[in-house]
């Protein structure tokens, strides 16, 4: 029981201390808990996740956006943030719903109304509309710091209604938006937070808390489990609702409940996620999602848009809306993607078109409907799409006439099919053209319309003799097709912006029509083993960006023609017979990266950040570098070298004023230690390499840490670098060390050590693949500079505070790297090298050098390693607000991560 106190003042009249009474009590019960959920899995870690990017010592007014599909949990991590630090705020409200409770006018009303009691415990006042709502919101809550949820914002009118600007608000208020639509909240939140689906382990906890009532499955159900929780791919939804449904339930019953979600997913789980399918405002945003669902998971965005804009959708406008919605993602390779979840959803939404006459539907997918609909020639005009992929052993013959009637054909993908019969009968409205395995090109091809044609493992020698008029083909694949000997006649494709001819083997010529592609930006020539020699018409392509002839073991030689290709960026011509560089790759002011592997004397060349690698060890007549002019020497960022020829550095290092990284195989351990003075004296000679003696001949003044970051940037290194920047006391002279995030943390691993240096052995984590190496080092800095905290790696900042190079050197592998601060910002596939190069046992020491009036007193690294499921998503800004005085300021969204993996004892 709880007594509740009051003292009463004698010199106040009787109604002061009644009202007095009324809102301590209010207050009181303003303490009550929301209820979060019976079986809270993974929600602790996640919650702590949030808070740490909330400043309780903001005097500002901060906005949290919490963004992710349905059923993936924004409600109650945002309930739990809610109870675990409400009470530390003058008053709170959680707003559920808002989605449903602010369609119409009244409801956004009774929406202001339910805000002011929440936190003013108010009943007395009536709102009798929006407008005069916001002006009473002001007045009662500009000097109270409150903490506010607007759970499913799904418009951008229930924020303007609610918190239309931060002077509405005391000082340290916090508002906490939960959507699933991005758009909604980028430029308008300081911080989003993306949330992500549960991990393995997460899911079979939740799920069998659910169906089991325990922790974990029954020892019979093990294998029924995995299959439900792969199913359901981390979705809480979904697991909570499988589960219940599933609880009690015999072996046979699960057996049945898992063959029909193969055809229908589960109403309760689908009716949740339809809702963002079902927001989408245009027929057009509906349409790609629908295609993409059936069609084109695992196809690149770019080919997408390109075939879905001729089919009358907007689609750059659409997948971005798709994207910001949630439902469908883009990797980093550019791959569009989608939730099995969702992707089941819309193949549902299509099959509820005609739950029993699948010839009627719009897209056809699921493998016995379009075989039923193929073998009876029941097709329908209705079809404007068709997947069957089979098997190799499981192929099938059908007659074309099957495409008699599907008139609005426009996706057409077939795998191990054979279409006997005139092609005529298909529709003349197709788009893309996916047959893999095709094993003859049909009569009467009709091309005109296909903007995409993937022919892939075909077994023709070659294809169309006859001219066939293409004018919209902007994609043509041919890969891995192992009887073709030569390439179709390019007359007549004069759109083509895209050719891939990747693997072909018996490929022995390139038609000189190949010249007349105005428009391609994208040649792959790569394996093609055959080919000898290419048409110089080739070196006409003025538009071509990407050039790939890696593999082409016949090809030795590049025309100095290649400068006519003024829009070139990137060649990679690895593992060829070629034996020189045209003069014309070094005077090019486009090309940005040229790769040579494979030849004895050349790695790799890029320009203007020009990679010059010389890796070969063994006989070579050219000189070092290779005969090329002072002016390219000054372009040179990069550069390779064996460890034989270090020596030669020193005669031309002063003609070296850009050189940012530099790569050194060498012998042995010892030539390691020999090499390394070597390169300092050669090309640092400003740069001290007696670490200790600087550090015990400068005076110690102001203290300054410095994070310095290498490798690949995903969610946890975003995690990290947030912890560091709350838990290290920056400006302690004599840093606490105790304060640094160390090792009981499933994702990284942490060394440390006294100066400026750290040597660590890299050990084996299981099923983890080292991502990035996070640094700090604390210095202290000559009088001259001011200090400040915490310093992130910005190159002006690094040459202030007197940092200048990094040497990695791995005792091991008797290699040396060396780069300087410049390298952070312009050269990040260095760091991805560097990383690469790591592997586990390896004896590695990290150098950090700064001039020689700078103290480094103590330095950390830590080493980060992937989380599964890892889903780093880069965000685009609208520069719009909620209102004109609205929210401004900005920060990249940063993914939760995976906090249940196993812990690894610190290495010191």
């Amino acid at each position: 029981m709880c007594i509740y106190t009051y003292t009463f003042y004698l010199c106040r009249n009787e109604s002061e201390d009644i009202k007095d009474i009324v809102n301590s009590i209010s207050q009181l019960l303003n303490k009550t808990d929301l209820f979060i959920s019976n079986n809270p899995v993974g929600i602790e870690y996640r919650v702590q996740d949030v808070i740490n990017r909330l400043d309780f010592q903001s005097k500002g007014v901060q906005l949290l956006g919490m963004w992710g599909m349905g059923g993936i949990g924004k409600t109650t991590i945002t309930k739990a943030i809610y109870n675990k630090i409400g009470r530390n705020f003058d008053g709170r409200s959680f707003l559920a719903n808002i989605r449903e409770d602010g369609v119409k006018i009244a409801g956004q009303v009774c929406l202001q109304e339910q805000l002011l009691f929440d936190i003013c415990k108010e009943r007395t006042i009536k709102i009798s509309n929006i407008e005069l709502g916001k002006n009473i919101l002001k007045d009662k809550l500009c000097h109270k710091r409150v903490l506010i949820v607007l759970d499913d914002v799904n418009t951008l009118d229930k924020p303007n209604t609610l918190c239309g600007s931060r002077e509405w608000f005391g000082s340290g208020s916090v508002i906490i938006i939960t959507t699933r639509d991005l758009d909604l909240i980028s430029g308008r939140v300081d911080k989003i937070y993306k949330m992500t689906t549960m991990n393995e382990n997460e899911s079979i906890e939740l799920f069998s808390w659910n169906a089991f009532k325990k922790a974990s499955p029954t020892r019979d159900f093990i294998g029924f489990t995995k299959n439900v929780v792969e199913y359901c791919g981390g979705l809480p939804l979904a697991l909570e609702v499988l589960g219940s449904y599933l609880f009690d339930k015999t072996k046979s019953k699960w057996v049945l409940v898992l063959e029909k979600l193969k055809r229908i997913p589960n109403d309760q789980v689908q009716k949740k996620l339809r809702i963002s399918y079902d927001d989408l405002k245009d027929d057009d945003e509906q349409e790609i999602f629908l295609d993409i669902a059936c069609f084109l998971i695992g196809m690149d965005r770019n080919d997408v848009i390109l075939v879905l804009n001729d089919c009358g959708l907007h689609a750059e406008i659409g997948i971005s809306v798709l994207v910001e919605r949630s439902l469908v993602s883009v990797d980093d390779k550019n791959m569009l993607g989608m939730h099995g979840l969702l992707r089941d959803m819309g193949r549902e939404i299509v099959r509820e078109e005609s739950p029993r006459r699948p010839e009627k539907r719009s897209r056809l997918c699921d493998q016995e409907d379009v075989i039923d609909v193929l073998s009876k020639q029941t097709g329908k005009q209705s079809v404007i799409g068709l997947s069957l992929k089979l098997p190799k052993a499981n192929a099938k013959c059908f007659s074309t006439k099957a495409f008699e009637k599907m008139k609005s054909l426009r996706l057409l993908q077939l795998a191990e099919v054979k279409l006997d019969g005139d092609f005529e009968y298909v529709s003349r409205d197709l788009r893309l053209l996916s047959w893999n395995g095709l094993s003859h090109i049909p009569t009467n091809f009709y091309g005109e319309n296909l903007v995409s044609i993937e022919l892939e493992n075909i077994n023709v020698k070659r294809l169309w003799k006859n001219t066939v008029r293409m004018e919209k083909l902007k994609i043509l694949n041919l890969s891995h097709s192992r009887c073709l000997t030569r390439s179709p006649d390019f007359s007549n494709m004069p759109n083509l912006e895209k050719l891939v001819l990747k693997d072909c083997p018996m490929l022995s010529r390139v038609s000189s029509s190949i010249g007349n592609l105005k428009k391609i930006v994208l040649i792959n020539l790569e394996d093609c083993i055959s080919l000898c020699e290419l048409p110089r018409s080739i070196y006409k392509l003025k538009s071509l960006k990407t050039f790939i002839l890696s593999g082409c073991s016949m090809i030795d030689k590049l025309e100095e023609d290649l400068e006519q290709m003024t829009s070139l960026t990137t060649l990679i011509a690895n593992n060829t017979a070629i034996t020189r560089v045209p003069l014309s790759v070094l005077r090019s002011k486009s090309i940005e990266f040229v790769s040579l592997h494979g030849y004895e004397g050349f790695s790799s060349i890029v320009f203007p950040l020009i990679i010059l690698s010389w890796m070969s060890t063994g006989t070579n007549d050219l000189p070092f570098p290779f005969q090329i002019t002072s002016s390219v020497l000054s372009s040179l960022v990069s550069l390779d070298v064996p460890s034989n020829r270090i020596h030669e550095l020193s005669s031309f290092s002063n003609q070296l004023p850009r050189l940012k990284s530099l790569w050194v195989d060498c012998i042995s351990e010892d030539q390691l230690s020999i090499d390394s003075t070597t390169i300092l004296n050669a090309l640092y000679a400003r740069i001290s390499m007696e670490f200790e003696s600087a550090a015990n001949t400068s005076q110690e003044s102001n203290p300054t840490s410095i994070l310095i970051q290498m490798g690949i940037n995903c969610h946890v290194t975003n995690i990290l670098k947030e912890i560091l920047q709350v838990e290290v006391s920056w400006n302690l002279v004599e840093v606490n060390w105790n304060l640094l995030p160390g090792d009981s943390h499933p994702n990284w691993l942490t060394y440390s050590s006294e100066g400026s240096s750290v040597t660590f052995e890299v050990p084996e984590v299981e099923g983890r693949n080292l991502m990035s190496m996070m640094c700090i080092v604390y210095t202290s800095t000559p009088d001259a500079i001011t200090s400040g905290p915490y310093r992130n790696f910005d190159t002006e900042i690094m040459t202030v505070y007197g940092f200048s190079n990094v040497l990695v050197k791995n005792y091991t592998k008797a290699t040396i790297q060396l780069y300087n601060c410049q390298t952070f910002y312009l050269f990040k596939k260095e760091w991805q090298r560097v990383i690469s190069s790591i592997e586990p046992g390896n004896k590695v020491e990290v150098v950090f050098v700064f001039k020689n009036d700078f103290i480094v007193k103590k330095t950390a690294i830590y080493l980060v390693y992937d989380a599964q499921n890892l889903n780093h998503i880069a965000c685009s800004r609208d520069e719009s607000e909620w209102s004109e005085e609205s929210f401004s300021t900005e920060e990249e969204p940063t993914d939760d991560f995976n906090q249940n993996r196993k812990k690894k004892n610190r290495v010191e």
